[in-house]
């Protein structure tokens, strides 16, 4: 893990245009989604930004919860040019021990191709995926 890196939790540190073109531009979960929407998202998370060391913003992790029985992890990303650093196990440690989730019974997340850095992180397959439904709005 690079010791140059830090994260924190103070939105007002937020690159907004960087995780907006990140989303809307580059992922593939979220491409399309308006920035109207990814600002509102923010504005009603905890949102982890990680940062190098001239605090230049270089990936960023959000968790929707009621910090007590359920916690969502969404929008993790590290851009492509500071990956194989350690920075996504670094962001992972810091938001699964964040201390205002202590004591949250069940974290859930949804990814295409990452699923080998979350099952170090205790994630797994829903166990009865058949008792899991969702409700899709194609809006962004």
């Amino acid at each position: 893990m690079d010791t140059k890196f830090h994260i924190t939790t103070d939105k007002s540190t937020l690159d907004i245009d960087m995780i907006v073109g990140y989303l809307s531009d580059r992922s593939y979960w979220a491409k399309g989604r308006s920035r109207e929407t990814i600002e509102k998202s923010i504005d009603n998370s905890v949102c982890f930004g990680v940062y190098d060391h001239e605090n230049k913003q270089v990936g960023f992790g959000r968790v929707v919860t009621d910090f007590c029985v359920l916690a969502w992890l969404m929008d993790v990303f590290i851009l492509e040019e500071y990956r194989s650093r350690g920075l996504g196990k670094m962001l992972m440690q810091e938001i699964l021990s964040y201390k205002e989730f202590e004591g949250i019974r069940r974290w859930a997340l949804g990814t295409k191709d990452a699923h080998s850095l979350y099952k170090r992180f205790g994630f797994k397959p829903i166990e009865k995926p058949e008792n899991m439904m969702d409700r899709i709005i194609e809006t962004m």
